[in-house]
């Protein structure tokens, strides 16, 4: 079911729903600090908002975007790609050897006479050197606007630094560079990937850099790291009082130690550096966003819980880029339900917007993250005898995706898990029970561990999840030895098992949890090899083919957003949005899939992105 075709019933859906129960505002109880936790639940995310955006509103008026310049010209004429290896991705996994397109939609696929025969004599031949076309590739979960903020920052994670030491060592370079009075800042310190987390403290940072302030963002975005000269502009000590639900952890004298434990702690500290935590401009901000996206030859991305920075700035933003003609990714939004009240307020609604920015998902959080021990489970974690949170109650849960799903919107459940999914499932089920259609797509996100009957259910109940499936590559080791045990750590992950039943699933990065990379993407699920451990493989039979890989990251991940009626394959009538590939991912050696270099990418006919 399109967009069109799901309008008339959307609207009987949404009278419906107002005379359902009264709303239940998200519930996001205070929790015990997320260590390693995903920060797309974070509360956080909206006090950094309202540091970094304060000008959202005023900056979505056309005449903010002005200074970007004239939008690009769109391509003329017709073009041929002749002497490629175009993978369509359509039902068949078709391959071509010539596509054409004009005005920003494919017009021809197929061998190269006939393509020339349709495009015409005056068509414009370009040889690929048998290169692979393929679709543009689709992130189906991000956070745009933390990409945007955290743009500005130093990353210290573990595929930059190897440890706490050399964590140090980064802020000793920027130290040296740094003028007098700025601040440096840096971000993505995970203590789960990388060792030696209790030598990152005020001593250690004052060591290499006395005179400048120091902050290093934790990669859950929960904890902070500072140096004395932060807290002294701060103007932290051992008097100062822990802010509530938040700690400052100290020494054995009571004075702060440069540890920020919770939000309220760090941004006692952050509040002193409101100009380096600014985006000056909001329209090169989304400008670098996207020009990040092409390089990684994505054409569309979907951004997980809009609003959580500002609001509907977010979604004002949002269509003022892509009114401005500057915006090279499309844009899918889901609504943060932590804002219920105001997308309420507003009138927004499913599939509005148009085919580069467009309203398709309501997002809600119902747990924490494995990793950081806050994933609701049905036991307890190895060695412990909690069980994580439930962000959303279960009632609460049920009562939400019903409301929303009967007003016709796509509900989008980030669960972690295998409690929280159950949670999920069941509100799903309700939903059903109260009319909703089973045609409306529900997504569970990250959806992590997944036992069998599970997965019955997910086939059942026509629901597709999407996975994060960093969690099996860069964390695997974590969950294996530390948080579950390697019985449950097999679970992670099941994009196999659910394609052998015939479930429609996607991949995805979360960044900035971990980078956008569909390539990277594309290998963790095909290889499913444990980081920093030659040879190591987390459940094998969890492995995927390439061609299913690629699935994930076009054609499935353009339905899963409502959008394979106009992208997601390389056919007739959709929009010529793709990605070229200097070698075939079916031909090279599965370990090298990560290695393909992105040549080109293009959009509406368009390249916006050259190697």
């Amino acid at each position: 079911m399109t967009i069109k075709e799901r309008g008339a019933r959307v609207a009987k859906l949404a009278a419906r729903s107002r005379c359902d129960a009264d709303h239940h505002p998200h519930a996001h109880p205070p929790v015990d600090l997320d260590l390693h936790g995903c920060p797309c639940c974070a509360p956080v995310l909206h006090d950094m908002g309202l540091m970094s955006f304060p000008a959202m509103a005023s900056a979505t008026s056309p005449n903010a975007w002005k200074r970007l310049g004239s939008p690009p010209e769109a391509q003329a004429g017709t073009i041929v790609f002749s002497n490629a290896t175009v993978m369509t991705v359509d039902d068949n996994f078709s391959v071509a050897e010539a596509l054409a397109f004009r005005d920003g939609r494919i017009m021809a696929v197929g061998s190269l006479d006939d393509v020339k025969v349709a495009a015409g004599a005056d068509a414009q031949i370009v040889d690929c050197g048998r290169r692979a076309v393929l679709p543009g590739f689709v992130e189906p979960h991000m956070h745009f606007f933390a990409i945007a903020l955290m743009a500005n920052m130093a990353n210290v994670g573990a595929l930059e630094c190897e440890d706490a030491d050399a964590v140090i060592a980064r802020i000793a370079e920027l130290a040296v560079k740094a003028k007098p009075g700025e601040w440096i800042m840096a971000r993505q310190f995970d203590p789960s990937l990388q060792e030696g987390a209790d030598r990152i403290n005020a001593g250690a940072l004052d060591a290499v850099s006395p005179n400048n302030a120091v902050f290093i963002y934790n990669a859950s975005l929960h904890i902070g790291y500072c140096n004395s000269r932060a807290m002294e502009i701060a103007g932290l000590d051992a008097s100062t009082p822990n802010p509530p639900g938040a700690a400052f952890v100290r020494d054995a004298d009571g004075r702060p130690n440069g540890v920020l434990q919770g939000q309220p702690a760090i941004f006692k500290v952050l509040a002193h550096n409101l100009a380096a935590m600014k985006i000056e401009s909001l329209p090169d901000a989304c400008v670098s966003v996207s020009a990040k996206a092409n390089r990684l030859g994505i054409t569309t991305v979907c951004d997980m819980a809009t609003g959580g920075f500002q609001g509907k700035g977010e979604v004002d933003a949002f269509h003022a880029f892509a009114t401005s003609g500057h915006m090279t990714t499309r844009m899918r939004y889901s609504l943060f339900n932590a804002m219920a009240d105001q997308w309420d307020q507003s009138g927004i609604a499913f599939g509005q917007g148009d085919a580069m920015a467009r309203a398709t998902g309501w997002k809600i959080v119902s747990d924490g993250s494995n990793q950081g021990r806050t994933g609701l489970q049905r036991e307890p974690y190895l060695g412990r005898s909690d069980r994580g949170l439930a962000y959303v109650e279960r009632d609460a849960l049920r009562e939400m995706v019903v409301k929303r799903a009967l007003q016709g919107w796509q509900v989008i459940i980030h669960a972690n898990g295998d409690q929280a999914i159950d949670n999920a499932l069941d509100a799903i089920e309700a939903a059903y029970a109260a009319g909703v259609p089973r045609e409306m797509r529900f997504r569970i996100e990250h959806c992590s561990i997944l036992h069998d009957e599970q997965i019955a259910r997910i086939k059942a109940m026509n629901v597709s999840p999407s996975f994060l499936i960093g969690h099996v590559h860069y964390w695997a080791k974590a969950f294996r030895d530390d948080v579950f045990g390697p019985e449950k750590a097999n679970l992670l992950g099941r994009a196999a098992s659910c394609g052998r039943e015939g479930i429609r699933w996607t991949i995805h990065s979360d960044e900035p949890v971990s980078e956008m990379d569909p390539l990277r993407l594309m290998d963790n699920a095909v290889n499913r090899s444990v980081w920093k451990e030659e040879g190591s493989v987390l459940n094998p039979t969890e492995r995927v083919s390439v061609e299913q890989a690629i699935v994930s990251v076009t054609r499935d991940a353009a339905w899963q957003c409502y959008s394979e009626h106009e992208i997601g394959t390389l056919e007739v009538g959709k929009f010529a949005d793709f990605v070229i590939l200097d070698k075939d991912p079916r031909a090279v050696p599965k370990e090298d899939i990560s290695k393909l270099r992105v040549l080109e990418t293009w959009i509406n006919g368009r390249q916006v992105f050259a190697a």
